[in-house]
């Protein structure tokens, strides 16, 4: 067979209409309007129909019940639900763990004696769930799957083995399978140990498969050198297959989030992520922005482009953009990698449903007896469409493209959450006292995770303030929010708002902060001390019970938005459930009014801005789109009043948003 040209695969010929294009000519009205729906919800919707039950079959075979496929595929939901508040999206993943465990927490098919890395992936998902729910099924679950990486046997130097099969072996791909779970449990259940350990296996890695010359990363490690595919002198396995090199990029920027600020596994992470971003660019092929099977032979024989392992990259870079980790350049590359996936990738499917093509379906380096370490055998891998773990890495792809063209608005601003003056805290499933309501980190109904994605999609950095601000702790923040400070019967030892703080207050917004302050009702929330800091700029919350609702009829908390005021685009209809009212006076500006009642002003006070508001209502349980119904858009004005507050405040190095 004749070598594929640069940019075009034995499997896929270059066509004058894209199959985008082909597909618009076939659409009836109706679904040209479906077809104006971005590609992740259109790619989520037709991978529901597709497997409604989450009953997988990929190349001709029913996957298995606890697969790592299947993270890769709820990993891409996930994304969705996140940047959406999708409720489909939410429901599909819950879906597909609760027909997995029991209401006790057990795995029927999870298969701890394998001690495989690939059995730890789904664990995020549980924990997922278990963040939003605080059902305790989900955590015993997760538990167990956390348990597996004590007894997982490792290398010589501590790395962990692939499997337990695989002695001594370590696998880029493991890298996925284990440490996003690994910092995401560590993370929410203070194991502040365990950070070290995790980088140790990505530097292990890197350090021993990381070729000098292309920056490549070979897909496998063998400590013993024992094995058939091993390097007698380095171990390494002899080729750069492009999805092993697309799992440990794209678990890097899953796991770097859960590591503490000031934990130096952090930078040394973000150091390994900006050492491999350069090479994956390098690697990109030039005429379709797409990523070769075998990375570093583009049109050589039998090589290919590769669908799932290009999203891979496009989502770790732009992902490493927004985040922070890599130089804004790489959008570029992020971008025309994109293209060319929608261009060559993304087509209907035999039923009519937009999958993605070309996915290689398994590659793996088996052992001595049978090597699978050839370039002959990585571009003879059976390949198709409608593979969960290409749908999965597309999902996540195009999550980061959509909010791209907003994802530096924030880049440099720190958004800082008061935990002080509402300081309450719980107790978690493995008994351990934490900070909740209104709390970044709180992914159940009162928490305040949703409204921090938010921020960070925009390229803001969020951080939480755990007592009482001062001149030295409001310096680098861009926005302080504080949310319906404590009362007794909510907290026994309250931190009421004082003389000196709020002074220390106005001082940081007169010098250009912008000030959140977010009351709640009477029975909720302390009304005396915090309009001591208030009255500054013009705001008192009256202590009254406005918009009682009963149980589900909406309606009475709707609240209607007009278009011509600032902070919100356009009309909207808000849902805010029992909430307090405010009077101004001068220098403040009612915003928002509502049969009499102020609901929301805006403060023009020196350099800085404030804005007040009569509600927390964007809380997870009427922001994440589970509860809700459609009508009510409190995730699009969570996203509208995160870019205004982003675009009054000013960056670290004294710029604001443009």
């Amino acid at each position: 067979m004749t070598a594929a040209r640069p940019g075009e695969s034995r499997r896929s010929k270059r066509t004058l209409l894209t199959p985008v294009f082909l597909l618009l000519l076939v659409l009836a009205p109706a679904e040209i309007g479906l077809a104006q729906q971005p590609y992740s919800k259109r790619m989520a919707d037709a991978t529901i129909q597709r497997w409604p039950d989450v009953q997988i079959v990929a190349n001709g075979k029913t996957l298995g019940d606890w697969a790592y496929d299947k993270n890769t595929l709820l990993a891409g939901f996930a994304a969705v639900w996140q940047n959406s508040a999708d409720p489909d999206c939410y429901r599909y993943i819950q879906h597909a763990i609760d027909r997995l465990i029991t209401t006790d927490g057990q795995i029927a098919s999870y298969k701890p004696e394998d001690l495989s890395l690939d059995e730890v992936a789904l664990g995020r998902e549980l924990l997922l769930l278990y963040g939003r729910t605080n059902e305790e099924k989900y955590y015993k679950a997760a538990t167990t799957v956390r348990h597996q990486l004590d007894v997982q046997p490792r290398a010589p130097s501590g790395g962990f083995w692939h499997k337990k099969r695989y002695p001594n072996q370590m696998w880029l791909d493991g890298l996925y399978m284990a440490e996003p779970f690994y910092a995401q449990y560590s993370a929410m259940f203070e194991d502040r140990k365990a950070f070290a350990d995790i980088a140790r296996q990505f530097a292990l890695i890197e350090e021993h498969t990381r070729d000098p010359k292309t920056g490549l990363l070979y897909h496998g490690w063998d400590e013993s050198k024992q094995m058939g595919w091993a390097n007698p002198k380095t171990g390494v396995s002899p080729n750069f297959w492009a999805r092993a090199v697309g799992w440990y990029a794209i678990a890097l920027v899953d796991t770097i989030p859960y590591f503490p600020e000031d934990h130096p596994g952090r930078k040394q992470l973000i150091d390994i992520l900006q050492r491999l971003a350069p090479s994956i660019v390098k690697a990109q092929d030039s005429q379709t922005g797409l990523w070769w099977e075998v990375m570093d032979k583009p049109g050589q024989g039998e090589n290919f482009l590769e669908s799932s392992a290009s999203c891979m990259f496009v989502y770790a870079l732009e992902k490493g953009v927004r985040l922070g980790y890599l130089d804004p350049k790489f959008r570029e590359p992020a971008r025309r990698g994109y293209q060319g996936i929608l261009d060559r990738f993304v087509k209907p499917d035999s039923n009519g449903l937009l999958t993605l093509d070309a996915t290689v379906y398994g590659a793996g380096l088996g052992d001595k007896l049978t090597p699978q370490n050839s370039y002959d055998y990585y571009t003879h891998v059976a390949t198709g469409p409608s593979d969960p773990k290409g749908i999965g890495a597309f999902l996540m792809a195009a999550a980061e493209m959509e909010v791209a063209p907003t994802a530096t608005l924030g880049r440099g601003k720190t958004v800082l959450l008061d935990a002080w003056y509402n300081s309450q805290k719980r107790t978690n499933a493995a008994g351990e006292s934490e900070y909740f309501h209104y709390k970044w980190t709180d992914h159940s109904n009162s928490g305040f995770s949703t409204f921090g994605h938010i921020f960070r999609n925009y390229g803001g950095s969020t951080e939480t303030l755990n007592e009482a601000p001062t001149s030295a702790n409001l310096r680098n923040a861009g926005i302080y929010i504080i949310v319906s400070p404590d009362i007794p019967a909510r907290n026994p030892n309250p931190h009421y708002m004082q003389p000196a703080d709020a002074e220390t207050i106005a001082d940081w917004v007169r010098q250009g902060g912008v000030l959140v302050m977010m009351e709640n009702d009477s029975g909720n929330s302390e009304f005396e001390h915090f309009n001591m800091l208030s009255e500054k700029f013009g705001v008192h919350f009256n202590a009254v019970l406005r918009n009682r609702v009963d149980g589900s009829k909406w309606e009475m908390g709707k609240v209607s938005v007009p278009a011509d005021i600032p902070v919100f685009s356009g009309a909207h209809t808000f849902y805010m459930k029992e909430i307090s009212t405010i009077t101004p006076h001068s220098p403040a500006k009612a915003m928002v009014t509502d049969a009499g009642d102020v609901l929301m002003t805006i403060t023009k006070f020196s350099k800085g801005t404030v804005f007040a508001m009569t509600d927390p209502w964007l809380y997870n349980e009427y922001t994440d789109g589970i509860k809700l119904p459609p009508e009510y858009e409190n995730y699009e004005g969570g996203k509208e009043l995160a870019r205004w507050l982003l675009e009054q405040s000013v960056s670290s190095n004294g710029e604001r948003s443009k």
